[in-house]
């Protein structure tokens, strides 16, 4: 990432340690918040971390791509065999690696950030986790207004 006067910044959340630690502080927010279940899980196959709770009767699931992640680290730290010790598999398991960590802190501040606007009232519950919640079918308000063409979405980037 550039900054305006050329220089050059680096990627947010990049060097990020806190993995655990930070789903245990989205624990701790969620459970002052007054939620009644929280709940993580890797989805490897998709390359997603998941974050589920209830407050108030709604379930929520917020979803993250850390292959997304992973492929913006990679485009920030391009391989260059040259100048790496590791080969382009091992490069990316770093990239990935990082990228697991990333995820919980990015998560850890977004939903830091919609429950305080939620508790000082920039935002009601429904508007900050809106495409989260989830409906009697087991998928999110996002996922059905994208299947019924209520929403077009952008597609995530590739690694």
């Amino acid at each position: 990432m550039e900054h305006k006067d050329g220089r050059f910044m680096s990627l947010p959340y990049e060097n990020a340690s806190s993995g655990t630690a930070a789903l245990d502080d989205i624990h701790k927010v969620l459970t002052r918040f007054g939620c009644a279940r929280f709940g993580t899980m890797t989805d490897n196959e998709k390359g997603e971390l998941l974050v589920q709770f209830t407050y108030r009767g709604k379930d929520v699931s917020v979803k993250a791509s850390y292959r997304g992640y992973a492929a913006a680290w990679l485009k920030e730290h391009p391989y260059n065999p040259s100048r790496h010790r590791r080969t382009r598999i091992q490069h990316e398991a770093r990239a990935t690696d990082q990228a697991k960590i990333s995820v919980c802190s990015v998560l850890r501040d977004w939903i830091k950030g919609q429950i305080t606007a939620i508790e000082v009232g920039i935002l009601s519950f429904e508007g900050a986790f809106l495409g989260q919640i989830l409906l009697g079918d087991g998928r999110t308000i996002l996922d059905h207004a994208s299947t019924n063409g209520l929403l077009e979405l952008d597609k995530p980037e590739a690694v």
